[in-house]
């Protein structure tokens, strides 16, 4: 297996980078990276052109790479210049694969915001193999789906294993505050998802936990359930309901185990809620989260309500102001009991709207470990998730921008 080649012209080439996260990606990296070689890319030189003039005297010498998405040559060639590749043009099972497939063949490290269960599928399928030979790091979902959910999971099955506590059994990521916008990228995503499940075989595949796991015929019988209506926590004692990105992230833990050789352990079983706080208004507050979730899949799914919700609601490209981003944070907690008995927590809290400003580090310090940690990251290539290819490695560098990340045994 060959690594990277490391001598490339570029580190980091942000491949979308006039649209609304990739702006806000080129932003992060012009302030935090100083040293590091970034190019923006994407299909228009002049869109991408103003967004590095917006960005200050750092970025005024990175070349800017005009790249269609369907262009297999210019991708090529795209992703031959640089160590790393990180894209936000979603949705990615309409516009992902011809980049990721250009990056896998080049052994050129690669990341992403995918909240796409069938496209990561079938990147996994497809190139793995072809990852795993050239040493590319495909790295799904660095945003707040997945890396609050996959890192939670992740440290506190490396604590419990360090402390010689066994391995996780029933493991709970709570997420107990959380406050921001959604932008229309996000929403277009839910289209693509909701349009898939229409059929058959889509909706079995989207249903199954293990969906993402490498080898289905090897993943352990356990029940991972979660109570599709709201229901009070017997642990805090407040009343959550299934966090609606549950779904996504529960197929990415389960895929780390898997890669990870099922280190977590075969027995996990592993959920997430929202806590809504207790009594009487906990309760409220439970249900009416559940009624929305299920009226937006409802809208969506339903073509005269689909056809007003596409001109109501943002359109890609569009996302929260500056205020809203800034003023956004968000706290989760991983609760999880091993097989000895020992109870352990996860906190990963940050302040910033959790899929903008927060997403923003989190993407780009994804892209600065790939880049420049290469020898610190855990395991060699192939499709991989953020706590199998970056670990703890990401961890601290999310720490050392501000973000709150602890485990800790429980009495």
């Amino acid at each position: 297996m060959s690594a990277p080649t490391p001598d490339r012209a570029l580190d980091v080439v942000v491949y979308g980078a006039s649209g609304f996260v990739g702006r806000l990606v080129a932003e992060y990296l012009a302030e935090h990276a100083p040293g590091t070689r970034v190019g923006l890319a994407g299909r228009s030189r002049e869109r991408l052109e103003q967004v590095r003039d917006g960005l200050g005297p750092t970025a005024a010498t990175w070349p800017v790479v005009v790249a269609d998405a369907e262009d297999d040559a210019a991708l090529t060639e795209l992703a031959r210049s640089t160590r790393v590749v990180v894209t936000t043009v979603g949705p990615y099972s309409r516009h992902g694969m011809p980049l990721v497939r250009a990056c896998a063949e080049a052994g050129t490290n690669y990341a992403d915001l995918a909240g796409e269960v069938l496209f990561i599928r079938e990147t996994s399928q497809r190139l793995h193999a072809t990852a795993q030979r050239t040493g590319a790091r495909i790295v799904h979902s660095c945003g707040f789906d997945s890396v609050p959910s996959d890192l939670g999971a992740y440290l506190t099955a490396e604590r419990a294993r360090a402390d010689g506590a066994g391995e996780l059994l029933a493991t709970t990521l709570a997420v107990r505050e959380v406050s921001g916008g959604i932008s229309g990228g996000t929403i277009d995503s839910m289209r693509i998802q909701v349009d898939a499940g229409r059929d058959p075989e889509n909706r079995r595949i989207l249903a199954d936990p293990y969906a993402l796991v490498p080898d289905r015929a090897d993943a352990p019988d356990v029940d991972q359930h979660t109570p599709s209506q709201p229901f009070r926590d017997g642990q805090t004692g407040t009343w959550v309901t299934t966090f609606p990105m549950a779904a996504f992230n529960s197929r990415i833990v389960h895929r780390s185990n898997a890669l990870s050789g099922w280190r977590y352990g075969r027995e996990l079983r592993y959920r997430e809620v929202m806590d809504l706080g207790p009594g009487t208004r906990g309760r409220r507050r439970a249900q009416a989260l559940a009624l929305g979730t299920g009226a937006a899949v409802g809208v969506m799914a339903f073509p005269p309500t689909r056809w007003v919700a596409d001109r109501v609601l943002p359109s890609p490209g569009d996302g929260p102001d500056e205020e809203t981003r800034r003023n956004g944070h968000f706290r989760m907690e991983v609760l999880a009991r091993t097989t000895s008995g020992a109870t352990y927590r996860t906190v990963v809290a940050a302040q910033g709207d959790p899929g903008y400003a927060a997403t923003s580090v989190m993407i780009g310090e994804s892209a600065l470990a790939l880049a420049h940690d290469g020898s610190r990251l855990p395991g060699g290539g192939g499709v991989l998730t953020p706590a199998t290819a970056l670990g703890s490695v990401l961890a601290d560098r999310l720490v050392a921008a501000g973000f709150e990340i602890t485990t800790e045994r429980l009495g």
